[in-house]
């Protein structure tokens, strides 16, 4: 692979991948997109755009033609494929300059795009697609890169944009992106020629090439350029952002600060629909949150219409100590109360000053993120990768301010403008085209005894239908196995023994800092001991009590805890069994502790209903396939109580149910779905999942 020397960007052409895809430029275009995604110093998820113009027959005319190939409305450069992407005539969309009626017109002509498209099975084009069309290059990159938007961003940004490369790179003032902004970078080149690329004010960087890697090379050199530029200035100014005004706290204390307040915010970001949270405490982020700029930049708000549209247009900075006690929650809650109350108000301030008459109707006041100096920043959103994109975009953001400042000063755009990208009707269309949420979307699931067998089955259920989810069990090898099976941003893992409390208190600390809380805990962690009553031993007895009925104690203990802090109710699932119902012989430890956590549940019910905290029971039963408790000497107990061999036991128990099922673990799965998700009144409930057993008939 070849090697350039790029401190600031990260040079990812691989010269043997590439010679693999020949002379294939919509392979290569994609290669390129991809490995610029790949960097977010470069452009952050969802952001940019990429393209490539190629001649292909005509399949009406079989003449040639030349063909435009551009990242898809909603794409993303990192992860394109050709699935993502849109092909459309070059000359048909030029050719649109003659219908195009102004500012005034913009939406119309996005409609227009599609009278345009050469490949049928073509994404829906971007806002982006006149920005290339108009442009004559075979490659062309829209990048975001931080140190670009720092000067585009910086006072007096063409100055700036000369002063670093001359009259090899054009300007144009902020627009908002539309046909009109296209025929401005035509314009710019036509008045320019020569240049290597186009800085957009208040946006973004348009570079090309004649080839795929020429158009990667300028542009990574270009970003260097503004990089190594930025520095410089940054040395010669001795610090940034006006010096540190305080002390971060201990990494350690931050984290354990942050798992305590998230529930607290989350609860107070979910005042509107429920969301999901992401805590980061990096140095960037730790270097501007501690600032004595801070309370003068944050207001301000972000300026590249891709940062405000995930981050909303400003933060909310939190008005605590960093040493703030935070164990009294209540306390807590009643100082972070006013703060959430002013930002809803501004924000709706903001939209009732600059809305218009066919603006959509106002979105969720509450912040997306949220600072608080000394500890970190926590981000807000609907799921795990909206939220951890949010604050990606933010950290970008924080970048764009630093360079800005070095440069001469940062600029924002007038709210107005960034009103009218966040409410654009173009914008609203595209949130109304997103696929519907699944049923636990927005929710955090903690699954003990999760690292296989049943447990890991309602994991993966629960993932399935939209929730995020900590498995947890005290093989860490196994939950390891278990994660690895889950996409991104879905699922993490913590070990941890049911019998500690502070094992246990550890793991619900991961679920607050990965994901903001929890809202479902499914107690599916368990061992089973067959013997008759003379061979059971105290530890026998023991460590069945403490597993199955001390660990549910402490489990709902801790969840209730974090769930009263959220505000927004919960799911406390016990996975019991028929034993603790039915009197069976050589069981009586096993079905003592099994109708112990049955009768738990019940009494949880009752008291934590006026928390909207719902407590239910799932009895499986004879659940072999799959199910870790079969493995070893309880198969062997059973089987020697119903005087048939291990291997006969399947058909047993498929054979005394009355619907004659065999019972998998993925049945046990679907009735704590139907707790969680289905029977949303239904508390103090016992739902058997074993195919119909009469003597275990609850009434």
């Amino acid at each position: 692979m070849s090697t350039k020397n790029f401190k600031h960007v990260d040079y990812l052409w691989d010269d043997q991948k590439a010679a693999a895809l020949g002379d294939d430029q919509v392979a290569l275009f994609l290669y390129r997109s991809n490995i610029l995604g790949a960097d977010l110093r470069i452009t952050n998820y969802g952001g940019g755009n990429t393209s490539c113009k190629t001649i292909e027959k005509d399949p009406l005319t079989n003449e040639e033609v030349e063909v435009m190939w551009i990242k898809g409305s909603g794409g993303d450069i990192g992860t394109l494929t050709k699935a993502g992407i849109a092909g459309l005539y070059t000359e048909r969309l030029r050719n649109l300059k003659n219908v195009y009626g102004g500012l005034a017109d913009e939406d119309r002509m996005v409609g227009l795009f599609n009278h345009c498209i050469y490949d049928l099975d073509s994404k829906a084009p971007s806002i982006d697609t006149p920005l290339h069309g108009l442009l004559p290059f075979k490659h062309i990159d829209h990048l975001h890169p931080d140190a670009l938007i720092a000067v585009a961003a910086a006072k007096d940004s063409e100055k700036v944009t000369k002063e670093i490369w001359g009259d090899t790179m054009g300007w144009v003032p902020w627009q908002r992106p539309g046909f009109d902004l296209g025929l401005q970078l035509e314009k710019c080149l036509n008045d320019n020629p020569g240049i290597r690329g186009i800085v957009l004010g208040s946006h973004g960087l348009f570079t090309w090439g004649d080839t795929s890697y020429e158009s990667y090379m300028n542009s990574l050199e270009v970003i260097e350029m503004a990089s190594e530029f930025i520095e410089k200035k940054i040395k010669e100014n001795g610090s940034v952002f006006g010096g540190q005004k305080i002390q971060s706290l201990p990494s350690d204390e931050r984290k354990e600060k942050a798992s305590q307040l998230m529930p607290l915010l989350r609860g107070l970001c979910s005042s509107e629909a429920r969301m999901i949270g992401h805590f980061t405490d990096t140095d960037v982020v730790m270097e501007f949150i501690n600032s004595n700029d801070l309370e003068r930049l944050a207001p301000m708000g972000t300026s590249c219409p891709d940062h405000f549209l995930r981050t909303k247009i400003q933060p909310l900075v939190l008005q605590l100590d960093a040493n703030e006690d935070l164990t009294d929650a209540d306390q807590v809650l009643e100082k972070l109360k006013p703060a959430f109350e002013q930002y809803r108000k501004e924000y709706r301030d903001y939209y009732n000053t600059c809305k218009k008459d066919n603006s959509p109707a106002v979105r969720d006041a509450n912040p997306v993120i949220i600072i608080y100096p000394g500890v970190g920043m926590f981000s807000f959103a609907k799921n795990k990768q909206t939220t951890r994109v949010a604050n990606e975009f933010y950290v970008n953001a924080i970048n764009v301010m630093r360079g800005a400042e070095a440069l001469t000063e940062y600029t924002s755009l007038p709210r107005q403008e960034a009103f009218d990208i966040e409410y654009w009707l173009l914008e609203e269309a595209k949130l109304q085209r997103m696929p519907k949420e699944k049923p636990l979307s927005r929710k955090v699931a903690l699954v003990t005894g999760a690292g296989g067998g049943i447990g890991k089955a309602i994991a993966d259920k629960l993932a399935e239908e939209g929730a995020n989810v900590v498995l947890t069990d005290i093989a860490e090898d196994r939950l390891k196995e278990a994660v690895g099976t889950y996409a991104k941003d879905t699922a993490s893992y913590a070990v941890c023994d049911v019998i500690k409390s502070e094992s246990i208190a550890e793991s619900y600390k991961k679920a607050c800092l990965e994901f903001g809380g929890v809202d479902i805990v499914v107690h599916s962690a368990g061992l089973a001991i067959s013997k008759p009553l003379e061979d059971t031993t105290e530890k026998d007895w023991n460590i069945l009590q403490d597993v199955l009925v001390k660990g549910q104690f402490e489990l709902a203990k801790q969840a209730v805890a974090v769930m009263r802090k959220q505000g927004q109710g919960g799911d406390f699932i016990s996975i019991a069994s028929k034993n603790g119902l039915v009197s069976g012989p050589n069981n009586v430890a096993y079905g003592t502790a099994k109708a112990a956590q049955q009768h738990m549940s019940r009494l949880l019910a009752a008291e934590l209903g006026n928390d909207k905290i719902r407590v239910n029971t799932v009895n499986p039963d004879g659940v072999i396939v799959g199910s870790k408790i079969w493995e070893g000497e309880w198969a062997e107990g059973r089987a020697k109580a119903y005087g048939i061999t291990v291997e006969e036991l399947p058909a047993h128990y498929a054979k005394r149910n009355l619907l004659n099922e065999i019972i998998y673990p993925a049945d046990i799965a679907n009735g704590v779905f139907a707790c969680v998700a289905i029977l949303e009144k239904t508390t103090g409930n016992i739902i058997n999942v074993d195919g119909g057993m009469a003597n275990a008939f609850v009434r």
